[in-house]
């Protein structure tokens, strides 16, 4: 799952060593090296040595005191589609991605945390190239900026980690960083790429990239389109991105970025077991009667940057500015959104000590802001708006977040990580429309202190045994609190902030040089976790509240396997132990119960084999155990295994190199339910589709 040699990214938030990145290596260096024989025995022995630096502070991973994993090439190549994020972190551990309609729509959740989001990512702390996608709740509406086949590395970071980058971090930190541009001068290296297949599926992407003297560039232009698996499910989306990177001093490295996205996507909604029953592959009749989509719109420009104060000290910063334009009708309404976001981070670290007691002492500052400009009108039918206004308001948002971490290297074999951290997150809501002379402005502030301790022993190069504590703290994200029960418009006041700690226990390491592992225990003690639920006078919508206190126990298994030279093994396997405790909700007492979406067993396994240098044939299978529906436990759904394959050619002809490919995924053609909804009216089926084939060409100029 991880590249043989890795370096942290100039793109990263954290102090980088300067050593050689593999990862600035063209696709065709990149696949002659990992073609040795040399270079696959190599491979396991090497993980151990990789560097991470989604805690902050750039760390070995040998000697990170959290469960991490890194997904690189070895992952990111087989994608079938390369349109979300469910096929890059599929052999992660202790993550579940739900892709809701077979696009780009995704729910993600990392233990258990985000489950119950009605979309997008709450919890989990993405950053792109260094600049935060989350609004400065902690919500990520979405992921869509995101070229998934031009991403070079994912840094998955599991467990609390509110100290890492606020509330935004409570389930965990993905760091995802995309290609790099060529080290050589005057290299242009042009690459594209082409696929298609089941469900009136294509993508095209072309990129490049360039170096001239001190600068560095890439440019990356994709076009995706689908029809997805239901009716009323179809997609499409354009993605423009471009990075730069400058060095215009041996000390001072400037990364700028700018990037355009415009996606949409219809939403079909849940099915109840009726229409189930009679038709998996239909919509919910109000999808269609109110023309339910979302579209999305926005323009980000950032600057990166590191300057090296010293040998021993480094100042990292970062500025961005997000505009999104968005529109969504529902049942009830037609929501336009316009959001501006600007904000940015400063980081100083300093290295300090002598031999083996040294220490890394950094601190910073996060700031985000966000104004969100919202009217609502009603959806008449076909999404069709009427002319009354139901609400007119602009909310205007702040995080600030102060950080200090102190990184120790005790002798030779132990590491300890210390990171604090304050938040306080300000929403004040101004109501334009005061519809009946009721003014529904308002604010809802939250604050909090959190901390996280970790400590690796590391007697050898072979492995190491880590453990940590940490806290989280999830305060109501926009969506949440802009879903007001109360009246069209105004907060949901009655919200409050979701707050849990726990403690991890893990051992990583290697045997020999054929086997990697990473094994780790969790245990997580919530409060005020998010329910939802409706209310009479508005069936068709969905609102937030504090439903109850949770326990949760779980194991996270991960092994890289090869077994021989020309087969690679690699295993994913997650056991979940979640229960609500000392709780009540929509349903009543609810102590005991199992949390919902949350199968108590989850195993990805792929196997690839090389049987000649160019040709290399795959297989892999997903499976989850049953899962309940909702809190009260009546309902659930069955577990289900999928069979996936893939053949996959290599090819060197004419100064061009590329890899056709013909994949298949679910090959037996299982019926199962994708994604499930906590709905009370029971339209809580988002089956997922049977078998589906798709090729796919990407070759690239040497």
């Amino acid at each position: 799952m991880i590249t043989l040699l890795l370096c942290s990214s100039l793109l990263g938030v954290g102090p980088a060593p300067h050593v050689p990145c593999s990862d600035s290596l063209s696709p065709p260096q990149q696949q002659i090296a990992t073609d040795t024989a040399k270079a696959d025995s190599l491979r396991v022995y090497e993980l151990m040595a990789l560097t991470v630096t989604a805690t902050r502070t750039s760390i070995p991973l040998r000697v990170n005191p959290g469960a991490t994993t890194v997904v690189d090439q070895q992952e990111l190549k087989p994608q079938p589609r390369s349109i979300a994020v469910d096929e890059a972190v599929r052999l992660v551990p202790g993550v579940k991605v739900d892709n809701q309609a077979d696009g780009e729509r995704v729910h993600m959740s990392i233990r258990g945390q985000g489950i119950l989001s009605e979309r997008g990512l709450r919890g989990i702390k993405v950053l792109l190239d260094g600049l935060p996608l989350n609004d400065p709740s902690g919500f990520a509406s979405d992921l869509y900026d995101v070229d998934w086949s031009d991403v070079s590395r994912i840094e998955v970071l599991r467990g609390p980690g509110a100290s890492l980058y606020g509330g935004g971090s409570t389930a965990g930190v993905l760091n995802i960083i995309t290609t790099p541009p060529p080290t050589e001068e005057g290299a242009i290296r042009p690459s594209a790429e082409a696929r298609m297949g089941s469900n009136g599926f294509w993508k095209t992407a072309v990129r490049g990239g360039g170096r001239t003297g001190r600068v560095g560039y890439t440019l990356d232009v994709g076009r995706t389109y689908g029809d997805g698996y239901r009716v009323h499910t179809g997609f499409n989306a354009t993605n423009v991105r471009a990075k730069a990177v400058w060095t215009p001093s041996d000390r001072l490295t400037l990364t700028p970025i700018v990037s355009w996205t415009s996606f949409f996507n219809q939403n079909a909604e849940g099915l109840n077991l009726t229409w189930l029953a009679e038709d998996r592959r239909q919509a919910n009749p109000d999808a269609i009667t109110f023309n339910e989509f979302q579209t999305t719109r926005r323009f980000t420009g950032g600057l990166v940057g590191r300057y090296e104060l010293s040998s021993s000290t480094t100042l990292d910063f970062n500025g961005y500015l997000r505009n999104t334009r968005y529109v969504e009708p529902v049942p009830s309404s037609v929501d336009h959104r316009a959001l501006a976001a600007p904000g940015g981070t400063v980081q100083l670290s300093s290295r300090v000590g002598h031999g083996n007691l040294t220490q890394t002492l950094g601190g910073g500052a996060d700031v985000q802001w966000q104004r969100i400009t919202e009217f609502r009108f009603p959806n008449m039918g076909g999404a069709v708006e009427g002319s009354t206004l139901l609400s007119d308001q602009t909310i205007r948002q702040s995080g600030v977040g102060i950080f200090l971490f102190d990184r120790v290297n005790l002798g030779r074999e132990w590491t300890a990580l210390v990171n604090v951290r304050y938040d306080r997150i300000t929403n004040r809501l101004e109501d334009h429309l005061q519809s009946g002379g009721v003014d529904l402005s308002g604010d809802a502030n939250f604050d909090r202190a959190t901390a996280r301790v970790g400590l690796t022993w590391a007697p050898t190069e072979e492995w190491s045994l880590y453990a940590n504590w940490g806290q989280g703290f999830l305060p109501p994200a926009t969506e949440e609190l802009d879903n007001n029960p109360a009246a069209q418009g105004g907060f949901n006041t009655s919200l409050k902030p979701a707050l849990s700690s726990g403690e991890e226990l893990g051992l990583r390491g290697v045997h020999g040089r054929r086997i990697y592992y990473d094994v780790g225990l969790f245990h997580l003690e919530t409060s005020g976790d998010f329910d939802r639920y409706r209310v009479a006078s508005r069936p068709l919508e969905t609102f937030y509240r504090n439903g109850g206190n949770s326990r949760r126990f779980g194991a996270e298994v991960y092994a890289n396997v090869n077994p021989v030279d020309p087969v690679w093994v690699q295993v994913a396997y997650t056991w979940s132990h979640f229960l609500y405790k000392k709780s009540t909700s929509f349903y009543g007492d609810i102590e005991g119960n199992w949390l919902p979406n949350s199968p108590q067993h989850q195993l990805m396994t792929d196997v690839a084999w090389t049987p000649m240098r160019d040709v290399t044939l795959g297989v892999g299978t997903d499976s989850y155990s049953k899962w309940y529906v909702d809190a009260s436990n009546v309902a659930s759904v069955n577990g289900y295994t999928l069979l996936n394959a893939r053949v996959s050619w290599h090819f060197d002809v004419a100064g061009t190199t590329g890899d056709l490919t013909l994949q298949g995924r679910n090959l037996t053609a299982t019926k199962y339910i994708a994604f499930t909804e906590p709905d009370p009216d029971g339209n809580s089926y988002q089956p997922g589709p049977e078998r589906e084939l798709f090729v796919g060409v990407r070759f690239a100029m040497r």
